[in-house]
């Protein structure tokens, strides 16, 4: 029975992360990292934009090279899964029935790509965009594609739709609310976004169901709640993810749209950290409910105050939530979080194409979102953090820094 000191299950940015900071941090013991996909740890936002967009190649995606983790007694213990967890016992057991023993655990496992609970949605070119694998299976397929359907108005619906409509296709995009990126933005930024993917010949489909993706092998439309079919070469589903937290939660842990852990990453369990997609955690801005962030900051955060905990440090997460996402020249970063905002201002002309879309709640500043913006979304940030309540005709005038106002 193999034994490691820390083992890492998944190899995205919370468990890359978790690694290098145990050992920057000093930490001798013997350390594995083990993951689903056999690629060695990798950037997974590009997979949706500029991996898509054929503008990144896959060396420059990953995180470290092979010789970094070897250097450093990382072991890689990749194409695994993890199929269930015993705490008693301090082991995993994974897929091909092998148990691996641990001192400490961190679970770092994300989650996977929420598929289409509706009739068709397994057809052979009805993708998702989760992985490596996922973008190269799609991209094998393109050459005889014309038409694409993207079900999802979310980040990357959105960021799938700008790719694929550079790359020649002809693209229509489903959402199920009358707007896009409703769970995560305010109307004004919707707006902005709908005009612009109209604007680069993305077919917008609002407020539209998706009754069944039509087909007998192979997707060759998709039918909508009303009746009306959407010719389609190929489907791409962006609905979210599923946190891979099945094997924690039948351990006993706490949690159910994910892991809850504490302040220190701790899971409910003896000896179990959760970092990243997967755990759900109290966040101070979302007013302190407990809520689960899909984002490379959170990943690596939370994975650094597990590494320090671990190490015997007393750090406590606690950082601003932000994310990012590009579509077509268009670069969007939002800081904080607008669940729950009562009012919104537009900072500058959206009509320039460099604007932001400030949050407020109860005149303090929780969020914003900054399109080309980068100077407010710098400044910005300390305006979220300290809970700013500064004068809203100068937040509004773009010719104010924001840093002048904090």
């Amino acid at each position: 029975m193999t034994q490691y000191d820390v083992l890492i299950v998944g190899a995205g940015h919370g468990g890359a992360q978790a690694a290098i900071a145990l050992r920057q941090g000093g930490f001798t013991g013997t350390l594995a990292l083990i993951g689903e996909e056999p690629e060695l740890p990798y950037e997974r936002p590009p997979l949706s934009k500029e991996y898509l967009a054929g503008e990144k190649p896959w060396e420059r995606m990953l995180i470290r090279q092979g010789a970094f983790w070897e250097e450093r007694d990382v072991a890689m213990l990749l194409g695994q899964r993890v199929m269930a967890v015993d705490s008693a016992a301090h082991c995993v057991t994974t897929a091909a029935g092998d148990t691996i023993r641990y001192g400490s655990l961190i679970w770092a496992a994300g989650g996977h790509a929420r598929r289409l609970p509706c009739p068709g949605g397994d057809l052979a070119n009805v993708h998702t965009i989760r992985s490596r694998a996922d973008i190269d299976t799609m991209l094998a397929g393109l050459s005889g594609v014309t038409r694409v359907v993207v079900i999802g108005g979310g980040y990357i619906g959105l960021e799938a739709a700008a790719a694929l409509t550079k790359l020649g296709r002809q693209v229509t995009l489903v959402e199920a609310q009358d707007r896009v990126l409703a769970r995560v933005a305010g109307t004004p930024l919707s707006r902005f976004f709908e005009a612009e993917h109209r604007d680069h010949g993305v077919d917008l489909r609002l407020g539209e169901q998706v009754a069944a993706i039509e087909g007998e092998t192979r997707a060759t439309g998709v039918r909508l709640g009303d009746g009306s079919v959407l010719p389609a070469d190929m489907v791409i589903v962006g609905i979210g993810i599923v946190p891979a937290v099945e094997p924690l939660l039948a351990a006993g842990a706490q949690g159910n749209n994910g892991v809850l852990v504490d302040a220190q990453c701790r899971t409910s369990l003896p000896d179990i950290f959760a970092v990243g997609d997967c755990a759900l955690h109290a966040n101070r801005y979302a007013e302190g409910a407990c809520i689960r962030l899909e984002s490379v900051q959170n990943a690596n955060d939370q994975a650094s105050v597990a590494a320090k905990t671990i190490l015997g440090g007393d750090t406590a997460y606690d950082a601003v939530p932000w994310f990012w996402s590009n579509q077509y020249d268009l670069k969007l970063q939002t800081v904080g979080l607008s669940t729950g905002h009562d009012s919104t201002l537009v900072r500058g002309d959206p009509a320039t194409r460099s604007f932001s879309v400030v949050y407020l709640r109860e005149g303090r500043v929780i969020a914003l979102d900054c399109v080309n913006a980068i100077k407010d979304y710098v400044q910005g940030r300390k305006l979220v953090v300290e809970g700013a309540a500064p004068d809203l005709a100068a937040v509004a005038d773009p010719s104010r820094p924001l840093k002048e106002l904090a």
